[in-house]
């Protein structure tokens, strides 16, 4: 297994001194000018790349909120644009909006969400009806946060396949600074824990993930700190029943900075999870992860050298070459001037190369949230951005579509069975020969990343030259054993099913609501919706997740797939009452 070797530095400068002047040839995204998502202002705060309705496309959620409130903003993918919802309770909140965070918390195949408000407005918890639709919950106790929430994250601390919700806050007083842990008792109950340093301690914090940070398989705790010379973040060794131990010694706790967010991603590919901490006025920090809570603070790279006003982070193989390369944003400068974002570029060596030029790296704004996620499935991780003006007026968002390259990926998709259905705190390894070395890259499925956002719960893997991947090792948070599978092809979506293997295709497995005929078909397949129901839009994809043909409006009964190649395909149908699909051949 190829992994960058610290000790290895002479030569490790000569490449970075090279990549430098490459600098200009870096990954190369497209500025989105047209659509919702980008002429949709708002005072915004999180995104989420979250595929809301099941249909393997990801639909983007942005929160905004200044003092008197705003709605939140919801756009679903209809493959080819974005359409904003305008008439569901997630989108009609008017609450002082910040941090957001998606998970299947009561593991029925869709995502529900909790959104976190400031000031003095209590948070607000939504269920999904598995076609995209949310209602809003009234009832359980992280309903009654007493506000001042700053962000939210799912997480299984106790393995018990139920996702479990921590909040962080930074009121101005005590009480308004004491961050929320509730236990997922099932059935969409919850109880609030009253115990432990997680929940008593009264610092201001920012952020929060829960993350596997000493690989024993279960979820430890990490939450950032905010204020000037505070430089103790809070670390939580996950030690079983519900108990945690603080972890109060090392450079990663005690000379961080004033942190906004942490986000956490192997980018050495060494196989276990080092962060990166965004400050405010302050040099930003890189830990590499030595293991058992140790870690060492980069202090010579680029990625530690930048000096702004930074709030979130999030890793993504942008380029496709097989490491993890970091995008940051800035907002919230002093003297209300506009501000650049960061875009690093992995050397594959332990150093990171600056962008300079070109979309997402010269915009200014102030920007808050951002995430990666493929929103069109072409193999190549998108970028969004929530932002407001240097003024702290409404503006625009940002989206950046990835203009992609030759290099090979793979996206994965894990539904659990005995652990959340999100598989949230799955590890995945993929091992592939890249360059004629072999890598071994891993990934967590987390519900957040650095400030007010989440990155697409698939797991992707650029592959570089890669033909084949060698092994896809799949690490679950339940008694399940590891699960391998060899020799899997490149360049596809696949979803793999704790316990019931791997199959090919964006989309997980769902009731089928309609019957198609003939199957086999040549020319017209034929649709009929089962108990009534009124069928509103069909899609066909290729096994790879890519859009084939698609047919929208009342009542569809037939396709016309004449046009479509031989071979086996997927249709997936839109109804009043959700979304289904079925495989077809076409012959």
């Amino acid at each position: 297994m190829k992994q960058f070797d610290h000790k290895k530095s002479k030569g490790a400068l000569v490449f970075a001194a090279f990549m430098a002047a490459y600098a200009t040839h870096a990954q190369t995204f497209t500025k989105i000018t047209t659509g919702t998502p980008v002429t949709t202002p708002g005072d915004s705060r999180s995104v989420n790349w979250v595929d809301v309705d099941g249909d393997g496309h990801l639909d983007l959620f942005i929160s905004n909120g200044k003092a008197g409130g705003q709605n939140n903003a919801l756009f679903r993918n209809t493959v080819g644009g974005f359409t904003l919802v305008t008439s569901d309770p997630i989108t009609n909140d008017g609450n002082p909006s910040d941090g957001a965070t998606f998970a299947d918390c009561d593991n029925d195949g869709d995502l529900d969400a909790v959104v976190v408000n400031w000031y003095l407005e209590d948070n607000m918890f939504y269920l999904n009806d598995g076609a995209g639709n949310f209602a809003q919950q009234t009832t359980q106790p992280m309903i009654a946060s007493g506000g001042y929430s700053e962000t939210a994250s799912w997480g299984d601390y106790d393995n018990d396949g139920l996702v479990d919700l921590f909040v962080t806050r930074s009121g101005s007083t005590v009480n308004l600074r004491r961050n929320q842990l509730y236990h997922n008792d099932g059935g969409n109950n919850f109880t609030k824990i009253l115990t432990g340093d997680p929940v008593l301690n009264t610092v201001r914090c920012r952020s929060v993930n829960w993350t596997d940070i000493d690989n024993d398989g279960d979820a430890d705790l990490f939450v950032t700190v905010e204020g000037a010379g505070n430089n103790n973040e809070l670390m939580y060794r996950n030690d079983g029943g519900g108990t945690f131990t603080r972890i109060s010694t090392g450079e990663l706790v005690t000379n961080g900075g004033s942190t906004m967010s942490s986000s956490w991603g192997d980018y050495d590919n060494d196989g276990d999870l080092d962060v990166y901490l965004c400050n405010d006025g302050a040099n930003n920090a890189l830990f590499r992860n030595d293991g058992n809570f140790n870690f060492t603070k980069i202090t010579s790279d680029p990625v530690s050298l930048a000096n702004s006003h930074s709030f979130s982070s999030a890793w993504s193989d942008i380029d496709n070459d097989g490491d993890l390369d970091l995008f940051v944003t800035n907002a919230f400068n002093p003297v209300a001037a506009p501000l650049n974002n960061f875009l690093y570029t992995n050397n594959g060596n332990g150093t990171f190369t600056k962008v300079e030029i070109g979309a997402p790296a010269t915009d200014l704004s102030w920007s808050y949230g951002c995430a990666f996620g493929d929103y069109d499935n072409d193999g190549f991780e998108d970028l969004a951005v929530a932002t407001t003006t240097f003024a702290g007026v409404d503006a625009n968002d940002l989206l950046y579509h990835n203009d992609g390259n030759a290099n090979h990926w793979i996206t994965i998709k894990l539904v659990g069975t005995l652990a959340n259905r999100s598989a949230i705190g799955a590890k995945i390894r993929v091992t592939a020969t890249i360059n004629g070395e072999e890598v071994t890259q891993m990934r967590e499925i987390s519900a957040q990343s650095g400030y007010c956002s989440q990155n697409d719960l698939r797991a992707h893997f650029g592959l570089g030259d890669a033909a084949t991947i060698t092994s896809i090792t799949v690490d679950w948070p339940s008694t399940t054993a590891d699960e391998v599978f060899t020799n899997v092809s490149n360049n596809q979506f696949i979803t793999i099913t704790e316990g019931q293997g791997l199959k090919v295709g964006s989309f997980e497995t769902a009731p089928i609501d309609f019957r198609i005929y003939p199957n086999p078909a040549n020319n017209i397949l034929n649709i009929k919706a089962k108990d009534g129901r009124r069928i509103t839009s069909a899609r066909v994809f290729d096994l790879s997740g890519k859009l084939m043909l698609m047919q929208t409006g009342e009542g569809i009964s037939q396709l016309d797939i004449s046009k479509l190649a031989t071979g086996s395909y997927m249709i997936q149908v839109i109804s009043d009452r959700g979304t289904s699909q079925n495989r077809f051949v076409k012959n």
